[in-house]
């Protein structure tokens, strides 16, 4: 615990918060967000170096060269942006909680990179916002969405959300599933609050990607689901 508190206070906060201001001003001279994405690159490879995070990547093989594509897979830590962000070979946008866009500095440079905030408060509110993001998808924007929509406790797959896969099949581009394993040992959810940081490595595992020109949305969703656990370790 004590390793988390300082990890956080003395080098996660001061350096996000650093490295926000940096995306920030490179937004003003580069509207393309690749600088951004390049800082967000840095960042991610900074943070799991200190908290002493090893990464191992495969499955890059199954990752489209070309053409939009919306990543879906598990969530198992804090951890996994990075590792994610790291593993990723193409460059790519979040789709985020529109909350996340209202923190100083940190939203400004989401907004810099051209991540897509979704807000849930509402479902008018959300279909506007999907819809919203599957115009930027089909124009040739790849994301990242948790469709379970927050981390796991226990390691085990939770409900998946239906808007990630409303979006798939309005946006009508392939799936690309992946598997995180580890993230939660190294950075576990404790309903008491205790934060918690132990050195480890994180597996990042990508599938074949899955079609979504008429697929119905539940069908999808079980392919995407089916994918993801082929390849999800026991807790």
């Amino acid at each position: 615990m004590l390793r988390a508190r300082l990890y956080q206070l003395f080098f996660l906060i001061p350096f996000t918060l650093a490295c926000s201001l940096c995306a920030v001003v490179a937004g003003l001279f580069d509207a393309t967000g690749r600088s951004a994405h390049a800082l967000a690159k840095f960042w991610s490879a900074w943070l799991l170096r200190v908290a002493g995070i090893r990464l191992k990547v495969d499955g890059t093989e199954n990752v489209p060269l070309t053409g939009p594509v919306i990543y879906m897979g598990n969530h198992q830590g804090n951890f996994d942006i990075n590792a994610l962000t790291l593993s990723i070979p193409r460059r790519f946008s979040w789709i985020a909680k529109e909350e996340l866009f209202r923190y100083p500095l940190f939203g400004s440079a989401m907004k810099r990179a051209g991540y897509i905030p979704l807000d849930r408060s509402d479902g008018r509110k959300a279909l506007k916002s999907i819809k919203q993001a599957a115009e930027r998808i089909t124009a040739g924007t790849s994301v990242v969405i948790f469709p379970e929509g927050t981390r796991t406790k226990d390691g085990w797959l939770l409900p998946f959300k239906r808007g990630g896969f409303l979006l798939a099949v309005k946006a009508a581009v392939p799936i690309v599933p992946f598997t995180i394993n580890g993230s939660r040992k190294i950075n576990p959810a404790n309903a008491s609050g205790k934060l918690e940081l132990r050195p480890g490595t994180i597996s990042v595992s990508f599938g074949e990607p899955i079609p979504t020109a008429g697929v119905p949305e539940g069908e999808l969703m079980n392919r995407v689901r089916e994918a993801i656990a082929a390849r999800l370790e026991a807790p």
